[in-house]
């Protein structure tokens, strides 16, 4: 048995979680009838919590009254998702993150107290990000394209005045990834490969450049942090083993020492304000566990538990006496909760459940494992519709995470918990190449993919087969990004392996997919090419043999493919060409497109129409 690492009991109970024999069936509205939130942020005087939250339909920003739990909403956006950044200090002023419908060109908008936003990085191509605001909260910093659209500049401005001044300029691709407070060191990333990458301090004043990555032992650097003095500069690494884990690097002296380790991969870690606390975060098999500690002592801060909970989010207040966190489950969404360390209390802020669903009606993640054909162990994520049985046999579907490098989780879906209640068996397939399961595992599918990653689905296809409650020969794919290649791969490379394909936004044609990155993409575009393909080298030649475009006239099986018009990573012409594609084979393929959508479904209504066009089709060509 593994050793529980989460002091605060927040470990999820995912095997042996009893369901009813048979479930309530919801409407896809009433799954979407959830909230979701996100960020959340305190105000100056501790009393009020900032977050988003897409109770509106899109997402929207709103105030909560921590001792009463009154919330307010703060804008009325009805076009363009608003996302909490946080109270500009010593104000009640808000600053937010908005795109255009979904086309990923971030700015950072001050709301004003008439109702009115100031856009703080208007640039028409500039995409800019929250950094940071100062110690002494005078100054926010920055990320921003606008002088360079392939790369990201480091930037502050001062508050009240908001005009912006050059930090660091980023003239190779060698991003900014951390600063000291005072300015002086910068902590600089240069990706080399998606599981290697080299890490470097500058000192600005001495004008010198010292490198902290070990070029004799490579691996992923990951800035982390300095202390408040500057003495102490912290990394995530795994170099030379398997799972990433936390070191401090003293900056005079250059002398390392390892933190934290486990035997899951640290993800994050942070220090409080006044550095009374560390927070870490820690990937424990899909699913996120967070420890905090007393930082002079190293003892864990007893904490009550929060039941079935997966840490989605963690802040500490300026006055290191609140905690903020966010935690959901797979079959609730996550909400926002403060923790008084002082007084012990612990207060859930949101409600983001459907008071119409009843959790005991939705159905609980199970983590399993499967050998693949070469017998190496796949983990997956496994939701059984209640009331499945030898005798009552129920449809599957293999769902494919995006990525490539992604992670299918155990946290709440709609999509999931909407097919699952309306009785298909889901199986999320965490294939070679995923994230989460060490570094080895991580980078099985370098210059693979289409391969042995997609056998990795189709051994998981195979699981589901062997159950007795699941009808062996009504099982469908379906996935999201590269989960929607995956779908595609699976249609053109396998034909006759699954009766349907649900295409959400997949890549069809590889070539075209990594000449036409997005420009800001520039810094990690030899990673990219390095673990998927050179488009321009001889590299062309496996990337048209791995793209279902080149190879449709195989696709057998009905496929329903969804769109958003404005997706910046892959093109609409990538689903419009395979739907062209597939009609030609006289096979049943229906297509959706949503106009006001990028890269992933953030409107309500979208969602709700295309969970709605996904349920009609699996109904009629799977079921």
């Amino acid at each position: 048995m593994k050793k529980l690492l989460f002091p605060f009991s927040l470990f999820l109970l995912l095997v042996g979680c009893s369901q009813q024999k048979d479930q309530k069936q919801y409407s896809v509205d009433q799954f979407y009838k959830n909230n979701n939130v996100s960020g959340g942020s305190f105000s100056a005087d501790e009393i009020k919590v900032l977050f988003s939250s897409n109770e509106s339909g899109i997402y929207n920003l709103y105030e909560v009254t921590i001792s009463d739990g009154s919330q307010r909403m703060v804008t009325n956006s009805t076009m363009e998702s608003y996302y909490a950044v946080g109270y500009v200090p010593g104000t009640d002023k808000i600053c937010y993150s908005a795109d255009d419908n979904g086309n990923e060109i971030f700015h950072i908008f001050l709301l004003n107290e008439d109702g009115t936003s100031t856009d703080l990085t208007p640039g028409e191509k500039e995409k800019a990000f929250f950094g940071s605001w100062s110690r002494d909260k005078k100054t926010m910093y920055f990320v921003s394209s606008k002088r360079d659209p392939r790369f990201f500049d480091y930037y502050k401005m001062k508050i009240g005045e908001w005009i912006p001044e050059l930090i660091y300029q980023n003239n190779e691709g060698i991003d900014f990834a951390g600063m000291s407070v005072d300015e002086n060191l910068l902590a600089l990333q240069n990706s080399i490969t998606t599981s290697r990458n080299q890490l470097f301090l500058f000192d600005r004043s001495a004008k010198k450049t010292t490198e902290i990555s070990d070029p004799e032992n490579p691996g992923i650097y990951y800035s982390s942090g300095f202390t408040n003095d500057g003495k102490y500069f912290y990394y995530i690494t795994d170099a030379g083993k398997e799972f990433a884990y936390l070191v401090q690097y003293e900056t005079a002296t250059g002398e390392r020492k390892t933190i934290f380790e486990t035997n899951w991969d640290v993800t994050n870690s942070y220090l409080s304000e006044n550095e009374k606390y560390r927070v870490i975060s820690i990937n424990e098999d899909g699913k996120n566990t967070l420890i905090v500690k007393e930082n002079s002592t190293f003892k864990d801060i007893e904490f009550p538990p929060i039941p079935d909970a997966d840490i989605l989010n963690v802040s500490i207040s300026e006055s290191e006496n609140k905690l903020l966190l966010t935690a959901g489950t797979s079959r609730t969404p996550g909400n926002i909760y403060v923790y008084n360390l002082e007084t012990k209390e612990l207060k859930k802020l949101t409600e983001t459940l459907n008071p119409e669903l009843d959790p005991q009606n939705l159905v609980s993640a199970e983590i399993i494992r499967f050998k693949s054909f070469d017998d190496l162990e796949i983990p997956a994520i496994f939701y059984k519709p209640a009331g499945a049985s030898k005798n009552r046999k129920v449809p599957a579907l293999v769902y494919v995470h995006g990525g490539p490098g992604d992670q299918t989780r155990v946290n709440y879906s709609s999509l999931i918990q909407c097919l699952v209640n309306h009785g298909y068996a889901v199986l999320g397939v965490n294939n070679r190449g995923s994230s989460g399961y060490g570094k080895t595992f991580f980078t099985m599918d370098d210059r693979n993919h289409g391969d042995k990653d997609l056998k990795d689905c189709i051994w998981g296809e195979k699981w589901l087969q062997a159950q007795e409650y699941i009808n062996p020969d009504k099982i469908g794919i379906i996935g999201r990004s590269y989960g929607g290649y995956m779908t595609m791969a699976a249609m053109t490379f396998a034909p006759d392996e699954f009766n349907v394909g649900v295409n959400f936004f997949g890549v069809t044609n590889w070539i075209r997919i990594l000449k036409s990155i997005p420009p800001d993409w520039e810094s990690g575009r030899k990673a990219l090419y390095a673990e998927l393909g050179d488009p321009y080298s001889a590299d062309s030649v496996r990337l048209f043999n791995i793209s279902p475009l080149f190879h449709a006239d195989k696709v057998k099986s009905p496929v329903l493919v969804l769109q958003g018009a404005n997706d910046p990573r892959v093109l609409q012409v990538e689903s419009d060409e395979i739907v062209a594609a597939i009609k030609k084979n006289n096979v049943p393929v229906e297509y959706i497109i949503f106009p006001d959508e990028g890269h992933g479904f953030v409107k309500k209504e979208n969602e709700i129409k295309g969970t709605e066009l996904v349920l009609t089709f699996l109904d009629k060509y799977l079921r």
